[in-house]
């Protein structure tokens, strides 16, 4: 992504950020709401919010960002009154927005460490990685059963060409089986792509995804635009395998510090509840069924 670009996204989500508050939630007089031309704040208001000139302010939504500090983008944040995420994805456009080519971050991990394929198999539930693209990277044997779903053959996964999670929620019809509740996994998948894409805004494989799905699917198109973003650390989910029915699965998820853009997560399920007797079964399946792809050379386990 070229700097300009990079720039310019900061000034598209914040646009989008102002459309999302009436004056009335910040506290803003209106005197000619029938005027009014924009479903939100104006950037005269956000500007007066923030404590800066409407000029400056036009400016940083305009994308020339270069001479802005810390502190100004915190005033922003505080006058669009931005949660955690958007915050934190509002400070990584800026941050990426003034990093040169030349100091380009360090590459992400294309593979797990051989450490971190004995810590998934050591687990007793379902347990992955994803990197960044939300491509899954690695799994233990039930994380594999869980996920079969999405491979092209369901009993041998193929590590060599990893499944991404957001391509299967958006182009194969089976995910709206898979998801009882597409539309809320539809919206977090975006969400949390948009997250890791202001993250690392050189990633190649990111933005060949995101045109590849823009290109293909109204859907994601339609939520791309919207720029939300989304942190994913612990939740519940609820899933329709095929195999085993219907599942309420808990997750914690976190990322791995020593391979920049892999994220582990693990999944459990309340004890003697229906979620954990389909478990049980998916878990036996799995041992006469599913046959997990032979773990790489641990040479190849590294980015670059």
């Amino acid at each position: 992504m070229e700097s300009s670009n990079r720039a310019a996204e900061i000034g598209q989500f914040l646009a989008s950020r102002r459309a999302k508050i009436t004056p009335d939630q910040v506290g803003l007089p209106v005197y000619d709401a029938a005027k009014r031309r924009v479903p939100g704040l104006r950037r005269q208001e956000v500007a007066t919010l923030a404590g800066l000139s409407v000029d400056y302010y036009t400016q940083i939504e305009r994308g020339k960002v270069n001479s802005v500090s810390e502190s100004v983008i915190d005033a922003i944040a505080r006058a669009l009154e931005l949660d955690d995420a958007e915050r934190s994805h509002l400070f990584d456009l800026h941050r990426n927005a003034l990093i040169s080519p030349q100091r380009r971050p360090r590459r992400a991990a294309k593979a797990v460490r051989p450490g971190v394929q004995a810590l998934l198999d050591s687990y007793h539930g379902p347990a992955f990685v994803r990197n960044a693209r939300h491509d899954l990277v690695a799994a233990n044997r039930l994380g594999y059963a869980f996920y079969s779903p999405l491979y092209p053959d369901p009993l041998a996964p193929e590590v060599a060409k990893p499944v991404n999670f957001v391509r299967f929620c958006f182009l194969d019809p089976r995910a709206h089986d898979f998801y009882p509740d597409w539309d809320h996994m539809a919206d977090n998948s975006v969400n949390l792509l948009r997250t890791d894409a202001g993250r690392d805004p050189y990633d190649r494989g990111i933005s060949d995804l995101v045109g590849e799905l823009s290109t293909r699917s109204e859907e994601f198109r339609t939520r791309w635009a919207k720029h939300n973003v989304r942190l994913h650390y612990t939740g519940t989910k609820n899933f329709h395998h095929p195999v085993v029915g219907d599942l309420a699965i808990d997750y914690e998820t976190m990322p791995l510090p020593a391979d920049p853009g892999l994220v582990l997560t693990f999944y459990t399920v309340q004890p003697a509840t229906p979620s954990a007797d389909a478990m049980a079964l998916l878990g036996a399946w799995a041992a006469t069924n599913i046959h997990p792809p032979a773990h790489a050379d641990p040479a190849l386990n590294v980015g670059d």
